[in-house]
């Protein structure tokens, strides 16, 4: 099953550019996923166990660099 999911990361210090663009282009390394990226947040689209085991691994390095950080997502599922 495909399964989209709009996310937002929020660095909570004021260097907060270099973190979220590290984590839209670790992103981008995954050929089976589809990212599109706006102002406002993140779009990502794939095979739904794939996608989670994705965001598992990365959102974990998000959190292990420096400072304090928020992710809100939503999940939109079935999707083929």
């Amino acid at each position: 099953m495909r399964t989209m999911i709009e996310i937002s990361l929020y660095p909570l210090s004021a260097e907060f550019i270099p973190s979220i663009q590290s984590f839209i282009d670790r992103l981008n390394t995954y050929p089976e996923l589809q990212v599109t990226t706006n102002a406002m947040s993140t779009q990502i689209a794939g095979e739904h166990a794939r996608l989670f085991e994705i965001l598992g691994v990365e959102t974990a390095k998000t959190f292990s660099e420096a400072g304090r950080k928020v992710f809100v997502m939503k999940v939109l599922g079935g999707q083929g």
